[in-house]
């Protein structure tokens, strides 16, 4: 049974359970023929004036840079093997590297691990938010679903906001 919710307040107990415990996100973006591609990331998440709002610290690649050129349109999509699920329908837009209290603000996300045990120390990766080969990715979603692994009941929210 699928339900569509009108608050993401709605969904957002299981969102941020089922995100912290699952972790690893499978982002998928297309190319221009079409065809997706997919890889696995770690996004954290926060809420902003009552809507989520997803960011990615990642590394640019020329494949990641021209999809997302082409198509900002990006799902990330979480599973366990006890069938509990998120999948998150996003715009993906890249952070300037000019903009440094975002991020500094992603940064500090990573570290404190939003929701509870879905981030990890950037430090391990870059050398802080000056580095160059840090890129910030700002995931706004258009459409979430949550789906409880026991009875396969499905939630879905959807954002009011035009994208």
């Amino acid at each position: 049974m699928t339900t569509t919710v009108q608050s993401f307040n709605d969904i957002r107990d299981e969102f941020d359970a089922y995100v912290g415990d699952i972790v690893y996100s499978t982002m998928v973006t297309v190319d221009s023929k079409g065809r997706p591609r997919s890889r696995v990331l770690i996004p954290v998440w926060e809420l902003v004036e009552g809507n989520p709002v997803g960011w990615l610290a990642t590394y640019s690649t020329p494949i990641k840079e021209a999809h997302l050129a082409a198509n900002p349109h990006t799902t990330f999509s979480y599973w366990t093997r006890k069938q509990n699920q998120v999948h998150a329908d996003t715009l993906a837009d890249w952070v300037p590297f000019e903009d440094r209290t975002t991020r500094q603000h992603v940064w500090d996300l990573y570290e404190q691990t939003s929701p509870k045990g879905a981030g990890y120390p950037l430090g391990n990766f870059w050398n802080g938010i000056e580095d160059p080969k840090l890129r910030i990715l700002r995931l706004s979603p258009w459409r979430i679903q949550v789906i409880r692994g026991r009875d396969l009941r499905s939630k879905i929210w959807k954002s009011t906001a035009q994208n």
